[in-house]
C-alpha cells in the first residue's frame, strides 16, 4: 500500500526541485504506476499547477509538457501526422483509455520502465528531455543519468523531422505490459531500429549497410538477425531471454519491410 505523509502542489520548478532532493519524498504523475507500489512517501509532490499540461509546437519542434496524459498525447493530430501514426500504435496496448487517461508522459518517462513503449517511440522520434536542473539531453543521455541525481522533468522535445516510422511490440495478452518494443526509422538515407523491454532500457542499433541496397526479404531479415545478435536480453516472467531474441529478429524484419510499404 502507498502510504503519503504530506501532499505539497508546488508553486514552482524551484519550489518542487528542492522538495524532490529529499530522498523519501516523491514527484506525483498521473499514480499509474506509483500507486501500485508499497512504500511509504514523506511529501507528494504535485506539478498540476506549473502547466506543464499542455502540447506546444514550434517552428522546428513539438514540445509535450510532462503533465499530458498518454491519451492527450496519442491523439495529437499533429503528433501522428508527424510520427505517420507510430505514436498512437505504441501507446494503444497500455493498459485501457481509462489508465491513459490519467498516466502521464513525464511519469512513463522519468521512472525509466524497462518495459516502457514510450521511451521506445521517443528514442525513436530522436525526442529530448528538458530537465529543470540538467537542461536538454538526448533520451540517451537521461536514461545514462545515475537515478541518484534527482531533477525535473520539464517537457519532451520532439524534432520535425521527415522521416518513415513502423512502430511494432509483442504481448503475451492484448493490453499487458510488452514482452518486447520495437520501432524501425528511415531518414536522409539512415535506417535504425530502436528495441526495449528486453527487459532492459530501449536501445538503438543502426543498419551497418544491411539496407544500403534497399529493403528486401532478405535485407529485412539480416536487419532482423544483425538487431538480435547485438542487443542485450535478459529474462523474467513475461518471458525468457532466448524467446526475445527470436522475437526482436522478427519484428524488426516486419517492421523493415513496412517501411518498404510506407515509402513504395
Amino acid at each position: 500500500m502507498l502510504t503519503i505523509r504530506e501532499y505539497v502542489r508546488a508553486k514552482s520548478l524551484e519550489e518542487a526541485y528542492a522538495l524532490a532532493q529529499k530522498r523519501n519524498n516523491v514527484v506525483l504523475g498521473g499514480m499509474g504506476w506509483l500507486n501500485l507500489q508499497k512504500r511509504n512517501v514523506g511529501t507528494a509532490i504535485d506539478l498540476c499547477d506549473l502547466g506543464l499540461d499542455a502540447i506546444e509546437e514550434t517552428e522546428t519542434d513539438y514540445r509535450v509538457g510532462a503533465m499530458v496524459s498518454l491519451r492527450a498525447f496519442e491523439q495529437h493530430q499533429g503528433l501522428q501526422t508527424l510520427s505517420q501514426g507510430a505514436i498512437a500504435e505504441s501507446l494503444k496496448g497500455i493498459v485501457g483509455v481509462q489508465f491513459r487517461n490519467s498516466a502521464t508522459v513525464g511519469g512513463s518517462v522519468y521512472a525509466r520502465f524497462g518495459f516502457s513503449d514510450v521511451t521506445t517511440i521517443l528514442m525513436a522520434l530522436e525526442a529530448k528531455v528538458e530537465l529543470y536542473k540538467a537542461g536538454v539531453l538526448t533520451m540517451e543521455e537521461f536514461a545514462a543519468l545515475p537515478r541518484t541525481q534527482r531533477d525535473i522533468l520539464v517537457r519532451i522535445i520532439i524534432p520535425k523531422v521527415r522521416r518513415s516510422i513502423c512502430y511494432l511490440s509483442q504481448r503475451n495478452t492484448k493490453t499487458d505490459i510488452p514482452v518486447l518494443t520495437c520501432a524501425v526509422v528511415h531518414r536522409e538515407g539512415e535506417t535504425f531500429a530502436v528495441v526495449g523491454a528486453c527487459p532492459r532500457p530501449a536501445a538503438i542499433y543502426p543498419d551497418g549497410g544491411v539496407l544500403a541496397e534497399g529493403i528486401t526479404e532478405e535485407t529485412a531479415r539480416a536487419f532482423g538477425g544483425k538487431v538480435a545478435a547485438e542487443a542485450v536480453f535478459g529474462s523474467n516472467s513475461r518471458s525468457g531471454a532466448d524467446y526475445r531474441r527470436k522475437v526482436a529478429a522478427v519484428l524488426v524484419r516486419r517492421a523493415a519491410l513496412a517501411l518498404k510499404e510506407q515509402e513504395g
